[in-house]
């Protein structure tokens, strides 16, 4: 994959990246264009890249014998979908990371510290989409 990187980049570079849903997505579509804008936005675009709305999922792991959880797990799940110029779906690929973090005394705290798993997790989304997408114009 990496000896054809001349390939992907070129591929890559030929994706235009739609909005996405909610907070969380425009976070998700910022990361993108970190990784596949090398040089800018694409003028002719030849491919269309989508997601669904990105879900959150959160739920306490570590429960103390009071009831209270130190410990939370965030699932994010989304779905990709590349688009050709004819309106055809050429890759469509199931996203799904997990993170967790610390639940602290401080609810500012864990506020913060869930805020960064939730940007890592997002980060983490951008690298599985970037993953997919060389993939598929490495086998082109």
């Amino acid at each position: 994959m990496y000896a054809q990187q001349g390939e992907t980049a070129a591929g890559r570079s030929e994706i235009k990246i739609a909005g996405i849903p909610n907070r969380e997505g425009q976070m998700l579509r910022n990361h993108l264009i970190d990784r596949l804008y090398l040089n800018g936005e694409p003028q002719a675009p030849r491919y269309t890249l989508s997601f669904t709305e990105v879900t959150e999922a959160r739920s306490d792991l570590d429960i103390t014998k009071s009831s209270e959880a130190t410990r939370s797990q965030l699932t994010l799940k989304t779905t990709m979908m590349l688009t050709d110029d004819k309106g055809q779906q050429v890759l469509v690929r199931d996203l799904k990371t997990v993170t967790s973090f610390n639940v602290l005394g401080s609810e500012f705290a864990t506020r913060i510290t869930e805020k960064s798993a939730r940007e890592s997790a997002l980060e983490d989304i951008a690298r599985q989409a970037e993953l997919g997408l060389n993939l598929y114009f490495a086998a082109q």
